[in-house]
């Protein structure tokens, strides 16, 4: 087993204090209001979000932060740039949210002569840079960083009864070749490809707010 391996697993594992258990990205909205009732409903949801939503924009930005993460200005312009392409104020909150918790936990990678990582940024940005200071290849962590998006979604469909852990199972299953072709899209994706087409979802993102009763922060 590679330290390459080995870490992304830890870095994006549940023991990771990023709070993706806590959030929905507006999926409880969906399933509340009756329009998310089962597993392929959910996947179709899945694989659009991957392909033109908020995912994709997280993988540029992640990639593009990991090849400047020595340019702190450069820095300073993505992590402007990740706060303006959220969509709602939850969205904002559950990305700068997890960055915060994701640098403290990611500590003990590093020693005194490392560079600290961003403060306030959002988590793709943040991991974006800490995967370069630990030398961990790109597009794998770009790869970890979208599967654990889509594992987060399951394990909170599973919560809303969207469908069984079995159903959860063969989704993530299907939606790895689209993982693969996103990174792959967004390895050579420049900042002006940035941009989403995904209103129903920012939309469910922004009911959650008011949303009575619920389960996630998201």
């Amino acid at each position: 087993m590679t330290h390459t391996l080995l870490t992304l697993l830890s870095w994006l594992s549940p023991v990771f204090p990023t709070g993706g258990f806590a959030y929905s990205a507006g999926l409880e909205t969906a399933a509340a209001e009756d329009r998310m009732k089962d597993a392929a409903q959910l996947e179709e949801r899945l694989r659009t979000l991957l392909h033109h939503g908020a995912p994709w924009n997280d993988a540029v930005l992640l990639i593009a932060a990991h090849s400047a993460a020595d340019d702190s200005e450069a820095i300073d312009e993505f992590t402007a740039l990740a706060r303006a392409l959220c969509g709602s104020a939850e969205r904002l909150r559950e990305t700068l949210d997890q960055g915060r918790a994701f640098r403290t936990a990611a500590m003990p990678w590093f020693d005194e002569t490392t560079a600290p990582l961003p403060e306030d940024a959002s988590l793709p940005i943040t991991l974006g840079v800490a995967s370069a200071r630990y030398s961990l290849p790109t597009q794998e962590t770009a790869a970890a960083f979208l599967h654990a998006f889509v594992s987060a979604q399951l394990q909170a469909a599973i919560r809303l009864s969207i469908t069984g852990q079995s159903g959860a199972a063969a989704t993530l299953a299907r939606l790895e070749p689209d993982i693969g072709q996103v990174v792959e899209r967004a390895t050579k994706a420049k900042i002006d490809d940035l941009g989403t087409c995904t209103l129903a979802a920012e939309i469910d993102a922004l009911r959650h707010e008011t949303l009575p009763g619920r389960l996630f922060l998201s």
